[in-house]
């Protein structure tokens, strides 16, 4: 292959596979996510995003009702995780889904910062986030969490330890 020439792209089946696992390891690989009970809603083309709803285990101000401020920093960590592993898989974009999701192994966050915007007030919330910097070890996004309103609670910014 020349300088040039771009890798071949995995096919869209082995595409699907990718997702159905990068799916599976947020969802329900990784428990933490199951208790805050973060979903993914899309993982393609516009970055990925991811959504939960607010219940009453997730409360931080029992008299008003409002999001603790833990829930937020989590779910922004983990919106960023997820957002560095789709930004991996394509640019890898010539391995297969086993091999991308072992690139996952020592995928951890090194540095984490939240601004709280406004009070977590919702019944959904949904977390997206864009990769700034996605080097050999180490890669930066930008994150954002909004109520079903689209009001913005929280931005965030965070890196992460590749390899």
């Amino acid at each position: 292959m020349s300088a040039t020439t771009p890798p071949a792209r995995r096919s869209a089946a082995e595409q699907r596979k990718l997702d159905a696992a990068l799916t599976d390891l947020f969802e329900r690989k990784i428990t933490f996510n199951q208790t805050l009970g973060l979903k993914v809603l899309h993982l393609g083309p516009g970055g990925p995003r991811l959504a939960f709803e607010m219940r009453p285990e997730l409360v931080g101000h029992y008299q008003y009702g409002r999001l603790h401020g833990g829930v937020i920093s989590a779910t922004l960590d983990a919106m960023a995780g997820l957002a560095i592993m789709v930004a991996l898989g394509e640019k890898h974009v010539d391995e297969s889904a086993e091999q991308v999701m072992h690139r996952f192994a020592r995928l951890g966050t090194i540095d984490l910062r939240v601004d709280y915007l406004r009070p977590g007030i919702g019944t959904q919330f949904t977390a997206s986030a864009e990769i700034l910097r996605l080097g050999g070890r180490v890669g930066s996004a930008q994150m954002r969490l909004v109520n079903e309103d689209g009001t913005l609670i929280a931005t965030g910014a965070a890196s992460y330890m590749l390899s």
